[in-house]
C-alpha cells in the first residue's frame, strides 16, 4: 500500500534500531533492560512476563508524556496520575507479558530536553516523534523475535503521547493485532484551526504529515485489526470537533469487518476512568487470548 509505505517513510520506521544489551531481574516479576541506539545512546527498560508455562501474548506499552519527563518507562511498573494503576501485574494476572521503553527525552534519558531535541531533529529534516516511532517498531522487533512470546498475539497500549504513537505505529505495522488507544484522538487540522494544537509538545512536529494522512485515516488503516479507542468528552486536548472528524475516518474502514470499540466518558478529561480501564482490559483479554 503506497501510503502505508509513505508514512513508514515519514514516520522513520527502520531508521532508528535498537540493540538489545541484556536484562537484570527486579522484584514482581519485572526485569529491567538495556538497550543502545545506533549512536551508543542507552535506552532503559521494563519487561514483565506472567508466571506461566508456554508462550503467551505481549503488548507494547508506549508511556504518556504528561509534562512528566522523569516517569518513562516506570510508567509500566509504578503508573501514572492519568491512569488508574501500574499495567504490569494487571496484565500479567491476565497472562499477558508487557515491555515499555524511555522514549528520547524521557525516564533515564531526561538529561536532553524535549525542545532541544526536537529542533535538533527538525534542523535535520526529521522529527522527535520520528525517533520515538523508529524506536517502537524497533522495540516490536524484539517483542516478536522474543523467545516465550506469541508473535502472532502482539498488542499496542497507550495514553496520551503514547496514544498517538500507538495508532501511528499500528496503522503502519501488521504485526499489531490489537490495538488499544486512550484520550488522544483528534484531528491534526481541527485542532490547528481551534488553535489547541499549541497544547500539544513539539515532539509532535512531523513535516509533511498532513499531507500524507491524517489522524483519522492512519487509525483506520488498522482495520480490520482490533481497535479500542477511549475519549474523554472534556478533554481539552481532543475538542469534540477535533475527535468527530478523526471517527469519521475511522469507523467506515470497520464497515467491511473487524472490531472497533470507541469507549466515551461524558465528564471526563485527559485521564483514564475506571470504567474506561475496566473496558480496555476486556477488550485486550478477549483480542490477545
Amino acid at each position: 500500500m503506497e501510503r502505508r509505505a509513505d508514512l513508514r517513510r515519514v514516520f522513520e520506521i527502520g531508521d532508528h534500531p535498537l540493540r538489545y544489551v541484556g536484562e537484570r531481574p527486579e522484584e514482581g516479576g519485572v526485569s529491567r533492560l538495556t538497550f543502545e541506539t545506533a549512536q551508543g545512546e542507552v535506552v532503559r527498560g521494563f519487561w514483565s512476563r506472567p508466571n506461566v508455562a508456554g508462550a503467551v501474548p505481549a503488548v507494547l506499552v508506549i508511556h504518556a508524556h504528561g509534562d512528566r519527563y522523569d516517569i518513562g518507562a516506570e510508567e509500566l511498573i509504578t503508573g501514572r496520575p492519568a491512569l488508574q494503576a501500574p499495567l504490569a501485574a494487571v496484565l500479567a494476572a491476565r497472562g499477558i507479558a508487557a515491555l515499555c521503553l524511555d522514549m528520547p527525552c524521557f525516564g533515564a534519558r531526561s538529561e536532553v530536553t524535549e525542545t532541544a531535541a526536537a529542533k535538533a531533529a527538525l534542523w535535520r529534516g526529521k522529527s522527535l516523534a520520528g525517533q520515538m516511532m523508529g524506536e517502537c517498531a524497533s522495540a516490536l522487533d524484539w517483542l516478536s523475535g522474543r523467545e516465550g512470546i506469541r508473535a502472532d498475539r502482539i498488542g499496542v497500549f497507550g495514553m496520551s503521547m503514547g496514544a498517538t504513537l500507538g495508532y501511528w505505529l499500528a496503522g503502519v505495522d501488521l504485526r499489531v493485532r490489537a490495538l488499544v488507544q486512550e484520550c488522544c484522538l483528534a484531528d491534526f487540522g481541527a485542532l490547528i484551526d481551534a488553535g489547541a494544537h499549541d497544547l500539544h509538545g513539539i515532539y509532535l512536529t512531523v513535516p509533511g504529515l498532513l499531507d500524507v494522512a491524517s489522524n483519522g485515516v492512519i487509525a483506520g488503516m488498522m482495520a480490520p485489526r482490533a481497535q479500542f479507542i477511549g475519549i474523554g468528552a472534556a478533554d481539552p486536548l481532543t475538542p469534540p470537533i477535533a475527535v468527530g472528524i478523526a471517527l469519521a475516518e475511522v469507523e467506515p474502514a470497520y464497515r467491511a469487518g473487524g472490531r472497533l470499540v470507541v469507549h466515551r466518558e461524558p465528564e471526563a478529561g485527559h485521564v483514564e476512568t475506571p470504567a474506561m480501564r475496566a473496558a480496555m482490559l476486556e477488550f485486550l483479554v478477549r483480542e490477545l487470548a
